[in-house]
């Protein structure tokens, strides 16, 4: 179960980052605020995804 939600929060992040750097390749009117809001998530999803890891790590121990 632990591995489970670590792979999909890995895979959160990768997926923001994915669409981080598809909105920097296209650029627009909207490019730089959408470009801020993605990094925002990214940043949100890793700190959830390092959280998550690290409980895995400290249940799995115990």
């Amino acid at each position: 179960m632990s591995n489970t939600l670590v792979f999909v929060a890995a895979a959160a992040v990768f997926a923001v980052l994915l669409a981080g750097f598809i909105n920097m390749f296209r650029g627009g009117a909207g490019a730089p605020q959408r470009s801020q809001t993605l990094m925002r998530w990214r940043v949100g999803l890793q700190f959830l995804a390092l959280a998550i890891a690290l409980a895995a790590l400290y249940f799995r121990g115990h």
